[in-house]
């Protein structure tokens, strides 16, 4: 039997910055399986020649969305796609916080502002700092946190958004995220590894660069509260199948409990460079799920 074709899935960024591209391709070659970074966008590809098709760096599907999405859902139909085409539909916009919340997980507190609601200072609690970002973004691309004193910048900020026809969060500024943001890695739902990461918001201001960067990152071992609030946020998730890898992003909240501020099920850095642990963990599911497809 050739050995199964394994298509890791990227971008034109991705190519050029992602560290654990290359990484990921080596390894599962090393395992014996016929692997090649290939971008999504390529019109070329015939995705019907490969056994599995794992999305990594596909950076830029934010600015893409639709276009994105009718990829997934037609590479589905020519071979298997993790994580699957509805993950990736549910994962990519925020509003997923509602619903997670909704399921009892804790997240930062959120509201949206759908297109064509009205948008005033009223609705902007600006007792503290507070944060502003559309709801379907990659790498803080759009976002802004705003002091109690900028109220009329937010609801600029936040009608340019809608006037976009992009609904908008609003979520107040966690000042313990100075401690950082906590990113737990996990393969097929189980805990891999985790890093602290240093605060992106630090300052007023919008971030506009999709490809922002991860700062003072340092490994870090969570607390057993934060592996229960990941793993609760993982457990939420509205699909039969477990995510072949996943990112949940937390942050303390004033009580100093964990609280979700993202769960990346499309295209997160998982920070496989810093941890060859995690790296074989990742190339043994695919293998897994490689071996799946072959039988």
């Amino acid at each position: 039997m050739s050995a199964a074709r394994i298509a890791v899935v990227t971008s034109g960024a991705g190519f050029e910055y992602d560290v654990d591209l290359p990484l990921i391709v080596a390894a599962l070659r090393a395992e014996g399986l016929a692997a090649e970074a290939v971008a999504w966008d390529t019109e070329s590809v015939a995705w019907d020649g490969f056994d599995l098709a794992v999305i990594r760096s596909t950076w830029d599907y934010a600015t893409r969305l639709d276009e994105f999405l009718t990829w997934a859902d037609t590479t589905s139909s020519h071979t298997r796609l993790l994580n699957p085409a509805p993950m990736v539909r549910w994962s990519s916009d925020k509003r997923y916080l509602l619903e997670l919340a909704g399921r009892g997980v804790p997240v930062v507190p959120t509201r949206v502002l759908e297109p064509g609601a009205p948008c005033a200072e009223a609705d902007f609690a600006l007792s503290a700092d507070v944060v502003v970002k559309p709801t379907v973004s990659a790498g803080a691309r759009d976002t802004a946190r705003y002091e109690p004193a900028q109220a009329a910048a937010a609801v600029r900020h936040a009608r340019m958004l809608l006037d976009q026809g992009r609904a908008v969060l609003i979520q107040p500024y966690l000042s313990l995220v100075e401690e950082g943001e906590r990113a737990l890695v996990f393969v097929r739902g189980a805990f891999s590894h985790a890093l602290r990461k240093g605060p992106l918001l630090t300052e007023p201001g919008v971030m506009d660069d999709f490809r922002a960067p991860h700062p003072d990152l340092t490994p870090y071992r969570p607390t057993e509260a934060e592996l229960r609030t990941a793993s609760a946020a993982l457990a939420a998730v509205p699909s039969p199948q477990t995510p072949l890898f996943a990112r949940v992003d937390l942050a303390l909240g004033e009580n100093r409990e964990p609280v979700v501020m993202e769960l990346e099920l499309i295209e997160p850095n998982l920070f496989l460079d810093t941890n060859p642990r995690g790296l074989g963990l990742l190339v043994e599911a695919v293998a897994a799920e490689a071996g799946l497809r072959a039988a």
